[in-house]
C-alpha cells in the first residue's frame, strides 16, 4: 500500500482505531477542562492539528498523539501498545519455531 493511499483511505480497522483514539483524547481534554488553544500551546502545536488528532485524521503525527497522552498524564499507556509479552499471535508463531528436541553434542575435532 502506498503511503498516500494509507493517509487518504486507510483500512477500516485503522480508521476506526484512530477515530476512537481521537475521541478518547478529546474526552480526556474536556474532563480536564482544557481548551484546544491551551493544549496546543502546552505541546507546541496548532489548534487545528489538535482538532485533527481528536477527529482521528490519519496524517496526524504519532508525536502529536504521544504529546497529548503525555499532557494528560497517560503516556505510560503508549509503551504497552506493542508489548511483545502480550502479543498472542507473535508468541504463537515463536513457539512454532522453537526446537522440539535437543541436538546431541558433536565431538570436538582438535586436528588443526
Amino acid at each position: 500500500m502506498r503511503r498516500g493511499h494509507l493517509l487518504t483511505t486507510p483500512p477500516y480497522e485503522v480508521e476506526t482505531a484512530l477515530k476512537r483514539l481521537g475521541a478518547d483524547l478529546r474526552t480526556a481534554r474536556l474532563r480536564r477542562n482544557i481548551t484546544l488553544v491551551e493544549i496546543a500551546e502546552r505541546i507546541g502545536a496548532s489548534r487545528e492539528v489538535i482538532g485533527e488528532a481528536e477527529r482521528g485524521k490519519p496524517s496526524t503525527s504519532v508525536a502529536i498523539y504521544a504529546a497529548l497522552l503525555w499532557s494528560y498524564g497517560m503516556v505510560e499507556r503508549l509503551g504497552g501498545l506493542a508489548d511483545p509479552t502480550t502479543d498472542a499471535e507473535g508468541l504463537r508463531l515463536a513457539s512454532l519455531r522453537e526446537r522440539r528436541h535437543a541436538r546431541a553434542p558433536q565431538a570436538l575435532d582438535d586436528d588443526f
